[in-house]
């Protein structure tokens, strides 16, 4: 109220215009804020604080690239600047670019050492490249200079929560809710941690009424509430409730991007013009005996992380995770289909096909240089199975499998990090599960019998000894119960499904389309005939 009264009384004072839109900002107008801003660089062009503002305001509002427009121009104006430094440091982060994001906060924590939220942003960097050690112990750092700092005691939380240490990650976020009652992210996260909530959930209570009290709430916090509610919903069986906000959720979500049914079938056809009988027989032999890899593919939500969580708890193994390594390499997710997979390899040799084979084993050693068995847990790695059985022959492919109506609810019903542009549309959830399954089928036809092995997720659940004895013995391993007890391996897990891989197995998925039933019409009519008797 005092910046907007100096304001009032001096319209082209610089300094109160900045001041004000920063204020604005830290109040969630960031909208309003631009205006302010935008007057005060107007006036003052070369101010670098002001352009870190704006930066900040244009973060709040999820408009990426002028808010790196902004910071980048501020730290041209002033490279010490630690306010922009950190903001380039979150949108490379957004960008999935660990290395970038950990330079600047490396140059942040050099200009203020001791700095509770520069070790903050080293954290995020570190968590970011997968390093969990040195992510968790820049957040303690953080914390030992300010105990009470809530961004790292969430930032902890949820690093916990990637861990499986539930009740450490529900220590930091109630923490944060103890200091600050009204704050929603540390409320977020204690819903994320909490693995079935009830009608009486003083904090279920609180995120619905946060919801009614800010109908006008912004991109990412807005949706993470929708789904966060949607989760409540479902567990206490209020499923119309549920499954409306899921939909407000994934609405909004696929508004942000473009996704076309069209080119991914473009691209199902091109995978298997490529990797054609003919191709198959003309390049296969590659000399690479190599055993170390076990990839764990097929849909997203349909498994896969339970089945590498019963083969990462063999002790001769090595859990890896989501792997982008392959589909790096291949270009997969190119913006021009002239040049991203499968047109990428068009013209490939043998040696180029074991050159690519090779690298992707250096870079999957480096990971865990002295586990005999790593895996490599991507679901679209379903789209290169072809590539995989050419350029690495001897390693393991495990295909999960899972009801397709099942598979593509459960995708709905989750907000990803990153791509799965297919699953916040019913219907485009339903053809890419068909896409899916022509290609898996296509594999069958196509390479030789026994190129990788079947897991029926419904079969897993409802037979989990007999069912992980023999993917154990798939893989090449002796047996050992350790497999069985999963959900105590300590390893980091950051998929969706890292709440559910540190319990017991459990079969209250299967069939859970049932309950939604009257909602899926677009999904029935996307799956076609894959689609169950209703």
């Amino acid at each position: 109220e005092c910046f907007k009264k100096v304001v009032s009384l001096a319209p082209n004072h610089a300094e109160a215009l900045n001041n004000l839109g920063a204020a604005l900002t830290a109040n969630e107008e960031p909208k309003v804020a631009v205006d302010f801003l935008v007057r005060a660089i107007n006036l003052r062009p070369n101010w670098a604080v002001a352009h870190s503002n704006i930066g900040n305001a244009l973060l709040e509002l999820e408009v990426l690239d002028k808010a790196e427009m902004a910071f980048e121009e501020a730290i041209k104006l002033d490279g010490n600047l630690l306010g922009a430094l950190q903001g380039l440091a979150r949108i490379e982060l957004d960008k999935k670019e660990p290395e970038a994001a950990l330079a600047l906060a490396k140059k942040a924590n050099l200009i203020k050492p001791n700095d509770a939220d520069n070790l903050r942003f080293l954290g995020m960097a570190y968590r970011s490249l997968g390093d969990t050690n040195r992510a968790r112990s820049f957040y303690e750092e953080s914390l030992s200079i300010d105990a009470n700092f809530e961004p790292t005691l969430v930032d902890l939380g949820e690093l916990h929560v990637e861990l499986g240490d539930i009740g450490a990650a529900k220590s930091c976020f109630e923490k944060a809710v103890h200091n600050n009652p009204n704050s929603l992210r540390p409320r977020l996260g204690i819903a994320k941690a909490t693995k079935t909530t009830s009608t009486e959930d003083e904090n279920i209570l609180w995120l619905q009424a946060f919801q009614t009290n800010n109908p006008h709430l912004l991109g990412t916090k807005a949706t993470a509430l929708q789904f966060a509610l949607g989760k409540s919903y479902n567990d206490t069986k209020q499923y119309d409730l549920a499954f409306a906000q899921y939909a407000k959720g994934c609405a909004t979500i696929r508004s942000k991007f473009e996704y076309s049914v069209e080119l991914n079938q473009h691209r199902t056809a091109a995978i298997k013009n490529l990797f054609s009988a003919k191709t198959i027989k003309k390049y296969s032999g590659i000399k690479n005996n190599d055993t170390t890899p076990i990839f764990v593919l097929g849909m997203p939500r349909s498994g896969t992380t339970l089945t590498e969580q019963i083969i990462a708890s063999h002790p001769e193994v090595y859990g890896a995770g989501e792997l982008n390594f392959l589909l790096d390499m291949v270009n997969f997710r190119g913006e021009h289909p002239e040049n991203s997979y499968p047109q990428s390899l068009a013209g490939f040799s043998k040696a180029d096909y074991q050159i690519l084979g090779n690298e992707y084993l250096t870079k999957l050693k480096n990971l865990s240089p002295k586990s005999k068995y790593i895996t490599d847990k991507m679901p679209a790695n379903h789209h290169l199975i072809g590539l995989i059985h050419l350029i690495l022959p001897k390693a393991k492919i495990v295909h999960v499998n899972r009801s397709p109506i099942d598979t593509c609810l459960s995708g709905f019903f989750q907000s990803f990090k990153s791509g799965q542009h297919h699953s916040y549309d019913l219907f485009e959830s339903g053809r890419y599960y068909r896409d899916y399954h022509d290609l898996m089928a296509y594999w069958r036809d196509t390479l030789p019998t026994g190129s990788f092995y079947d897991v029926q997720y419904e079969d897993l659940v409802a037979d989990i000894d007999n069912q992980a004895r023999q993917l154990i013995a798939y893989c090449g391993l002796e047996w050992d119960n350790r497999c069985l007890d999963f959900h105590k391996t300590k390893r980091s897990v950051k998929t969706a499904s890292v709440t559910q891989v540190r319990q017991p197995i459990y079969n209250t998925s299967v069939e859970r389309w049932r309950v939604y039933e009257k909602h899926l019409g677009p999904l029935f009519e996307g799956l076609g005939d894959l689609a169950p008797e209703r």
